[in-house]
């Protein structure tokens, strides 16, 4: 049942995310990715908030907590768990490893995608 309640979640975070990024970007019409920027920062605030209500303040069921947090913000935004991941671990003093993780995260991410682009354009 879980997973059906991802799955459900994850449909409206899809949606939520092409409607955001695209009225953002419509409005704006620059060649800055000012819709995604604002998807990343929306979502990031959401999953902070959500997890913060819903783990310190509200004790829901788990499989609505996950809903919300894996499914709906999940699906708006991956950028989100990174950003929150990487908060967790300078709150809990980890330093080196939340510097490692936004450095390895942005250096990964840019390595994988020039090897995507050069990929596909080898097809």
């Amino acid at each position: 049942m879980r997973l059906i309640w991802i799955g459900l979640a994850s449909f409206f975070g899809g949606i939520s995310r092409y409607l955001v990024e695209g009225w953002v970007s419509s409005a704006t019409r620059g060649s800055f990715p000012l819709g995604t920027l604002v998807v990343n920062a929306t979502g990031s605030f959401l999953l902070g908030l959500i997890f913060t209500v819903l783990t310190e303040r509200f004790l829901p069921h788990p499989d609505f907590r996950v809903a919300a947090t894996v499914g709906f913000v999940g699906a708006y935004t991956t950028f989100s768990t990174f950003a929150f991941e990487t908060f967790r671990l300078a709150e809990d003093g980890a330093m080196a490893l939340a510097a490692l993780n936004v450095v390895a995260s942005i250096a990964v991410g840019l390595i994988a995608v020039w090897l995507g682009i050069v990929a596909g354009r080898a097809l």
